[in-house]
């Protein structure tokens, strides 16, 4: 037997990136997977603008109507505006907090009751900036060192009730926005080997990279992991810069 076959699974922003690749992980495993984003995936889904306060309950809800039950919870979906605390208005930091933070924890709390029926799993998409912060990211750093600390409190919270809950902190992943992102540089080649050479695998991360640990925290492997934030970077915040 497959190790999600029978399983329920929600992926939100599964239409590409670290979400499409976790869904492919988990739909190859045998579970029956929903994402929920505004665009299409390749997968059932649930369409979804969560910048609508109202939206985690309705998406939590078809999943009641369509599968009754759901045993894996991954919160992928969010957002990053740059500026500083000078430059960041009120609106931008509002709506980082919320895609980034408020939008999971609605998710898990509306989901809460399915969770814990199967003895669900947990896992939040965080990232080395809630561990440290890029220039220009203070909303985005703050957003995702406090969905590190909503990880932990759901642990300790809802252990007792078989639902296990971790976070993933992804360092530089090539993402869709992030190939966008290289290839606006005035020279893309020797940025891109500028961003390999600050990992000491002498590499950037793949969506499969991240995907792969998401899916065993997931899994039944896992089963006595709870409550943590497993950095995956190829050890760039282990390696000190030079001078």
């Amino acid at each position: 037997m497959s190790r999600f076959e029978g399983k329920v699974a929600l992926v939100t922003g599964g239409s590409s990136g670290m979400g499409g690749a976790t869904a492919a992980v988990l739909a190859e495993g045998g579970a029956r997977v929903f994402c929920a984003q505004r665009g299409a995936s390749a997968h059932e889904d649930i369409a979804a603008d969560f910048s609508d306060e109202s939206v985690p309950e309705r998406v939590m809800a078809e999943v009641s109507d369509k599968a009754g039950a759901l045993d894996i919870l991954v919160n992928n979906a969010g957002m990053m505006r740059e500026g500083t605390v000078e430059e960041t208005s009120k609106a931008d930091w509002d709506i980082q907090l919320h895609m980034n933070l408020t939008v999971p924890f609605l998710l898990i709390r509306h989901g809460m009751g399915m969770l814990r029926a199967g003895g669900g799993a947990i896992v939040n998409l965080g990232s080395v900036e809630g561990l440290g912060s890029n220039p220009r990211h203070p909303a985005y750093a703050a957003s995702k060192a406090g969905l590190h600390g909503l990880t932990r409190a759901v642990a300790v919270d809802h252990g007792k009730d078989g639902v296990r809950c971790n976070a993933v902190a992804p360092g530089w992943i090539d993402t869709p926005l992030n190939e966008a992102f290289i290839e606006s540089m005035t020279d893309p080649v020797a940025f891109r080997a500028g961003l390999a050479g600050i990992h000491p695998v002498r590499r950037t991360g793949t969506p499969e990279d991240v995907a792969r640990l998401i899916c065993w925290l997931a899994s039944e492997e896992a089963g006595f992991v709870t409550g943590q934030v497993w950095t995956v970077d190829g050890g760039r915040m282990a390696q000190l810069s030079l001078p």
